[in-house]
């Protein structure tokens, strides 16, 4: 007897996949209202090192997520729904921690779930293009979009651990200046 397949993330009832509307592919979107600092999803996968997360394939790629200055959670194949949540500048959710995607305000159904991937990846392999339906928009993810003054606002309190640590280190530094 076979066993079903395990999941490696989680996302909750109150979303589903479907096909966006505003660009090419897939994405996540609320079917029910979601409160602020619910929890959206929770990313799992396999932890790898910048070579082995460079050396994954361009499509795989994209659903890699920096937790640390050199390590990438790296998504388990076949990908499933959690992975799908997409960049947008203007986020509907953040991090708590360094997997979980909370609610930064109330959504509404029909709305997408979407995160600013600058507050996870620093690395310049992990920069593209983006086109977000919502202004304004930066028009790529770049590795330093951490260090932006509007991103730190727009995301204050949703940054992974370690680049939360270089932002405090940062504040520190000037503080003594």
């Amino acid at each position: 007897m076979t066993e079903p397949a395990a999941f490696a993330n989680f996302l909750s009832s109150k979303v589903a996949v479907r096909a966006c509307t505003d660009k090419p592919g897939r994405g996540v979107y609320a079917v029910s209202c979601i409160e602020t600092g619910e929890v959206v999803a929770v990313w799992g996968g396999r932890i790898v090192n910048r070579a082995d997360a460079e050396a994954i394939t361009p499509d795989l790629r994209r659903y890699v997520v920096q937790v640390e200055d050199e390590q990438f959670l790296a998504p388990l194949e076949p990908i499933d729904a959690a992975e799908l949540v997409n960049h947008c500048c203007q986020p509907s959710c953040g991090l708590l921690g360094q997997i979980t995607l909370v609610a930064l305000r109330r959504i509404q159904p029909g709305e997408e779930i979407t995160f600013d991937y600058a507050t996870t990846d620093s690395s310049a392999f992990l920069e593209f293009p983006v086109s977000c339906s919502h202004s304004p928009c930066r028009q790529k993810v770049c590795c330093d979009d951490w260090q932006r003054s509007d991103v730190q606002a727009v995301n204050r309190g949703h940054f992974s651990p370690y680049l939360q640590r270089r932002l405090d280190q940062a504040r520190k530094a000037d503080a003594a200046e």
